[in-house]
C-alpha cells in the first residue's frame, strides 16, 4: 500500500465530510431528519438563470472547454455588477477570475503566494479552506482564534512581531461564518493599512455580502482606500444557486490566481457562466426576495431557540446560528447526540477548530416550522443532559 505524505495526514477532516453518510443511515431508518448543517439554501435558483442554462445545454459551442477565459459575457456580468453594487470598476479581461466555486480560489491563491516557511494568518474558527490553502502550499498557519471579546475580529496589533515578519497571506471574512459577526469600516481600514505596511495578501471572503439584514449593506474590500494594492476579493453564486463564483484583484494579483488555475483545471462549464449572467441580471428580483426568506427564518430560528433555552444573537448577516453552549458542554458531543438521538444535523464549533469550541451553528436553510421544531428537539436534549 502507498505511504500518505505527512501532510496529507495532518490534514484535519472536513467539517461536513462524515454527515451524508450518517443522514442517509438516519433516513433509511425512518428518521424525520432536520438538516441545518450546510449552509445549501433550499430556495429555487432564478428562473431566469434556470431558462439560460437550459439553453446553454443545447449549444454544443458552450459545452467545449472554457479554460481559464470562460465564458466573456460571465466576465463582462460580474464587472458590470461589482461596478454597480460597490462603486468599483473592474477590468472583465484583467481583473476577474472566474472560479468553479469561491471555495477552490480561496484554497488556490495560497499556492501563488505561499512557500515553505511563511506565515499565513487564518481565523478560527472558519471556512476550512483558508487553512486547507496554507497548509498544502507548504506554509505555517499562524492561527488566530475569534472570540466574543474582540467581535469574532483578528486585532492586528495582536499578532507577535515574530509571527508578522514571516506573513505572507491574511484570510478575512465578513460577514463571517460562522460566527455571523460583521466588520465595522474603520476596521477594515486597519486591516488594509496593516498588510500595505507589511507587505501581505488580504484575501478578502465577501461571500455573504448580499445576505444581510436590517438595513445593514455589508461592504467590498475594495471600498477601502488602498486595497487595490493588497487584496483579492471573493464572491460566489452559490448561496441562491450552482456552484459558481470569481475573484476581483488588481491584474498582478488575478493573474497570479489565474495562473495556478491553469494547472489544476480547465475551467468551469460555461454553461453555468451563461446561467451566473442571468442571475446577476436577475439580482434587483431575486436578491430582496430571498433576504426577505431569510429574515423571515432568521427571527423565527432566534425565537425558537432562545424559548428551548439557548442564549443566541440575532445575526445582521449571513444564514446562521452561532449559539453558545453551557462550558461543560462539548460542541461535538451535544451535536452528535442531537443528530443520533433527535435527529437534527448542526455543525458543532470544534468542527471549523479549536477557536470555535463552546459553539454550535445551525443554518436557517428550512422552514420556520421545521426551525421551530429543530430547536424543540435541541431544548430537550440540553434540558435531559
Amino acid at each position: 500500500m502507498p505511504r500518505l505524505s505527512r501532510r496529507f495526514q495532518e490534514l484535519p477532516a472536513y467539517p461536513l465530510a462524515h454527515i451524508p453518510g450518517r443522514k442517509r443511515e438516519l433516513l433509511e431508518r425512518g428518521v424525520d431528519v432536520i438538516d441545518l448543517g450546510a449552509g445549501d439554501a433550499d430556495l429555487p435558483a432564478p428562473s431566469r438563470a434556470i431558462s439560460a442554462l437550459q439553453r446553454a445545454a443545447e449549444q454544443p459551442s458552450l459545452g467545449r472547454y472554457g479554460f481559464g477565459l470562460g465564458y466573456v459575457p460571465y466576465r463582462e456580468a460580474i464587472s458590470t455588477w461589482m461596478e454597480r453594487r460597490f462603486g468599483t470598476r473592474f477590468d472583465p479581461l484583467r481583473e476577474i477570475v472566474p472560479l468553479i466555486g469561491s471555495k477552490e480560489g480561496l484554497a488556490h491563491v495560497a499556492s501563488a503566494y505561499l512557500e515553505p516557511g511563511d506565515v499565513a494568518i487564518v481565523p478560527e474558527p472558519a471556512y476550512q479552506a483558508y487553512f486547507g490553502g496554507a497548509f498544502l502550499s507548504g506554509a505555517t498557519p499562524y492561527i488566530y482564534p475569534l472570540r466574543p471579546r474582540t467581535g469574532f475580529l483578528i486585532d492586528v496589533d495582536e499578532l507577535p512581531a515574530d509571527v508578522v515578519v514571516r506573513t505572507r497571506v491574511l484570510y478575512l471574512n465578513y460577514p463571517n461564518n460562522p460566527t455571523t459577526a460583521i466588520a465595522p469600516r474603520d476596521y477594515l481600514t486597519r486591516v488594509v493599512r496593516f498588510c500595505q505596511e507589511h507587505d501581505v495578501l488580504l484575501v478578502y471572503d465577501n461571500a455573504y455580502s448580499e445576505l444581510a439584514f436590517d438595513g445593514y449593506v455589508p461592504p467590498s474590500i475594495f471600498e477601502i482606500d488602498g486595497a487595490r494594492d493588497v487584496a483579492i476579493e471573493f464572491h460566489s453564486l452559490s448561496k441562491t444557486g450552482w456552484r459558481c463564483g470569481w475573484a476581483a484583484a488588481r491584474p498582478e494579483i488575478a493573474s497570479a490566481l489565474a495562473k495556478v488555475k491553469t494547472f489544476v483545471d480547465t475551467g468551469h462549464y460555461m454553461g453555468i457562466q451563461a446561467a451566473g449572467v442571468a442571475a446577476l441580471e436577475s439580482y434587483d428580483q431575486f436578491v430582496p426576495a430571498n433576504v426577505s426568506v431569510f429574515r423571515e427564518r432568521r427571527d423565527a430560528a432566534v425565537e425558537a431557540f432562545r424559548a428551548a433555552g439557548f442564549a443566541c444573537e440575532s445575526p445582521t448577516a449571513t444564514m446562521y446560528l452561532w449559539i453558545p453552549l453551557p462550558a461543560d458542554l462539548p460542541s461535538r458531543e451535544f451535536t452528535d447526540r442531537l443528530m443520533n438521538e433527535e435527529g437534527v444535523i448542526a455543525l458543532p464549533g470544534s468542527s471549523f477548530g479549536e477557536g470555535g469550541e463552546g459553539f454550535f451553528r445551525i443554518s436557517f436553510i428550512v422552514s420556520p416550522e421545521r426551525l421551530s421544531e429543530a430547536a424543540s428537539r435541541a431544548g430537550r436534549l440540553l434540558a435531559a443532559r
